[in-house]
């Protein structure tokens, strides 16, 4: 997802160890995977002519149980229920305040498969918008995140919860319809609609499970795409479609080059109804309807693409989910980072390679100012697991600090062990889920180096450094003719000392010279021998460091002093 362009149980010994001073105790309660498991969905769906409601439903549902127990409890908004089975038999329900509870006839032990059934209609209150595209044609499109699906499919609402799914989606004649997965059938029934069948193969976060139904116009691109590449946008933008997502191709192919081989069966790229940017529901993404709307006049153009840079950078962030968000989920909400902030970083990386170096660096300069921004009010690390507001977690901690955290790792492995390390966490937890100590072992293994006071100063603890650089030139003690740099770096941020090396550049009339300063204090004091007193001294001149800086007191030490 997107979010410039729009607008555990855990002991009492690991909070201790992992937030020694910067979080509270009010952890956030997210739901489990630990009674029973979803494996697959069927959702069958009957919209009525003018798209505006669901006039039946139903919800088939592969459990696993994974704990004794005599209750499924599934998370169901407020459209109205019309039967409940287990097994094909009746069953007693509570629906109230957002939760189906399901009573079994027995207790069911682990291991028991269950196949459970809810038929309902009526109009969801949100997930599956109902609303008119950008050309004033009615459409319907799915819009979960980040748990929002519930409000039309009865599921357990976590991104933990992957499950495989089919929908079979009766719409009026007329209308395209996609969804997730590949398209096995479209039958027309007695009374003219369509059915249109998809299947999802591998597993997916239920907040990617969507449908897309409209009068779109559907293009191919004529270029070869390492899979099954379809564009979906309102009839007015279709002169614009196969320009505007001119991106698409090369992006799969650099990350399924980059990461691995891409995971799903095609990939929709779609225009309609979202709140976001894009949403990266899994091989059938959404964008906001305006993504080919008039350019402001500040608007940075691809010299690549001829599109706005923005534009470019918001089609690889989204499909970059594909890999990270989608197929490797976060196991826990404070674990977004490792959708959002990988998907801002690829996106970057992606500039890189096919538009510029100076793109690349504009955009992480940008990433760094909207991540020193959002910490001037916000004292929360990155592993934040107190904010109960899901989409408050849409902040400059989980995306452009998150992807700075990534730069910074590459800087500090070099390329070779940055991306094996990369390749190796996807590799592991491909249609799974992944920690934020997950990636932190897979990085040591590729690296073999030591990162727990890496992770533990940027993802657990929050903050950044900040630099204050002073330098005395001189005739160095003792009576000699030998010249000296006496270098003085403070760290003057609250809360701990960052350990990272700190490059910094000296430039005289004979050159440059790189020295690595290596903290340990607050106060860090390093002397070297010189022979000329520096014109320039710079603090990480190559951006590898997310930080603010500056050079002070320049100062000339008299001999002996």
């Amino acid at each position: 997802m997107n979010r410039s362009h729009r607008f555990f149980q855990i002991s009492l010994f690991v909070l201790l160890v992992f937030y020694p001073c910067s979080v509270s105790f009010a952890v956030r309660v997210e739901r489990l995977i630990d009674t029973w498991q979803p494996k697959h969905y069927v959702v069958n769906i009957t919209l009525n002519d003018r798209l505006s409601e669901i006039t039946s439903a139903s919800a088939r549902i592969d459990v696993l149980i994974l704990k004794l127990t005599k209750v499924v409890d599934l998370d169901f908004g407020e459209l109205a229920i019309d039967a409940v089975t287990v097994n094909s038999k009746t069953a007693t329900y509570i629906h109230r305040d957002g939760k189906l509870k399901i009573d079994l006839a027995e207790s069911a032990s682990p291991g028991t498969q269950l196949q459970i059934s809810v038929q309902y209609h009526g109009k969801p209150k949100d997930g599956l918008i109902l609303t008119n595209d950008k050309d004033g044609k009615p459409s319907a499109v799915g819009d979960n995140w980040p748990n929002r699906v519930h409000h039309w499919i009865p599921t357990l609402d976590h991104p933990s919860a992957k499950a495989t799914v089919t929908f079979n989606i009766t719409a009026p004649a007329g209308n395209e319809v996609v969804a997730n997965g590949k398209l096995d059938n479209v039958q027309t029934t007695a009374n003219g609609s369509r059915t249109w069948t998809y299947s999802e193969g591998v597993p997916i976060p239920p907040y990617c499970m969507i449908i897309g139904v409209g009068q779109f116009a559907r293009f191919e691109p004529k270029e070869r795409s390492i899979t099954l590449l379809s564009y979906y946008v309102p009839q007015s933008d279709g002169p614009l479609a196969i320009k505007g997502f001119a991106p698409s191709i090369p992006t799969l192919a650099y990350f399924s080059e980059t990461v691995g081989p891409y995971p799903y069966e095609k990939l929709a790229m779609i225009v309609g109804a979202t709140r976001f940017g894009g949403m990266e529901n899994s091989s059938a993404i959404v964008f906001t309807s305006n993504l080919f709307g008039p350019r402001p006049p500040q608007a940075k153009i691809s010299q690549t693409y001829g599109i706005p840079i923005g534009t470019v950078s918001l089609i690889a962030h989204e499909i970059a989910h594909q890999w990270f968000g989608d197929s490797v989920t976060e196991s826990t909400w404070a674990d977004l980072w490792l959708s959002e902030g990988f998907a801002t970083y690829f996106a970057g990386l992606f500039l890189q390679r096919y538009e510029s170096e100076e793109a690349f660096q504009s955009y992480m300069k940008e990433a760094a100012t909207s991540a020193l921004a959002y910490e001037k009010s916000n004292r929360i690390p990155i592993h934040d697991r107190d904010t109960e507001d899901l989409f408050k977690l849409l902040n400059g901690n989980n995306y452009q600090k998150g992807a700075w955290v990534l730069h910074m790792l590459r800087a500090r492995l070099g390329d070779d062990a940055f991306f094996r390390g990369i390749r190796s966490y996807y590799q592991a937890h491909a249609n799974a889920t992944a920690s934020t100590e997950d990636l932190r072992k897979a990085l040591e293994k590729s690296s073999g180096q030591d990162l727990r006071a890496f992770f533990q100063r940027w993802i657990y603890d929050s903050g950044h450094p900040q630099y204050e650089l002073s330098w005395q030139f001189g005739l160095a003690k003792g009576g000699t003719r030998n010249r000296e740099l006496r270098l003085t770096l403070k760290q003057l941020q609250p809360g701990n000392v960052f350990l990272d090396p700190v490059p910094v550049t000296l430039r005289t009339s004979s050159g440059s010279r790189d020295i690595l300063l290596k903290p340990t204090a607050a106060t860090t004091v390093e002397t070297i021998q010189l022979r000329e007193q520096p014109s320039g001294i710079e603090i990480d001149p190559r951006n590898t460091l997310l930080k603010e800086a500056k050079v002070v007191g320049i100062q000339t030490k008299a001999a002996g002093v």
